[in-house]
């Protein structure tokens, strides 16, 4: 069974609660990204790759939210501060295995970005990695995230291009860490 993590920050305002999506998150999932990843990577992307890769990155995707491994930071007044998961699979591929999952969809809501609402979501995902039986976990990490996830013990490997959809190529850094 998983339990629940509340978490109250001083600068936050009111507790937040770190649980396990459901389909029904979808909508507030997706304003999520889309308050997100337009603000958020507007300093380490050019206008030319936000506006081709913005309408394909800030989607909830229905089979993380279905997962039982992908969560939410839920404010006290229902809304979504933040969210992010892991899979067996890498993005766009198919599950392998092993014992490398890799990090899936991470964001946090520009208000509360620096007030450790990302940290309790990854904090989640860690324990719950682990207690799946993964040794490692990798990433695809946006320019603008690589601070975060070297902040959680992740480590650098090299820069990639991500296919998004049938066109658009979109620059990021492959990340791991054991756990």
């Amino acid at each position: 069974m998983r339990f629940p993590l509340w978490k109250r920050d001083a600068e936050a305002g009111p507790a937040y609660f770190i649980r396990a999506s459901r389909s029904d998150d979808m909508g507030a999932v997706d304003l999520l990204l889309s308050r997100s990843y337009p603000r958020l990577l507007k300093a380490d992307y050019p206008p030319s790759v936000l506006v081709t890769a913005i309408p394909l990155i800030s989607r909830a995707q229905p089979e993380l939210l279905r997962s039982g491994t992908y969560y939410v930071a839920e404010a006290a007044d229902g809304g979504i501060w933040g969210a992010g998961g892991w899979s067996l699979a890498p993005p766009g591929g198919t599950a392998q295995r092993g014992v490398a999952g890799h990090i899936r969809h991470f964001a946090t809501d520009p208000v509360h970005v620096r007030k450790g609402v990302a940290a309790a979501v990854m904090h989640r995902v860690l324990l719950d990695a682990r207690a799946a039986g993964l040794t490692a976990l990798e990433c695809f990490s946006t320019r603008t995230a690589v601070a975060f996830y070297a902040a959680q013990g992740f480590e650098v490997e090299a820069g990639v291009e991500l296919r998004l959809g049938n066109a658009v190529v979109f620059p990021a850094v492959r990340m791991s860490r054991a756990i």
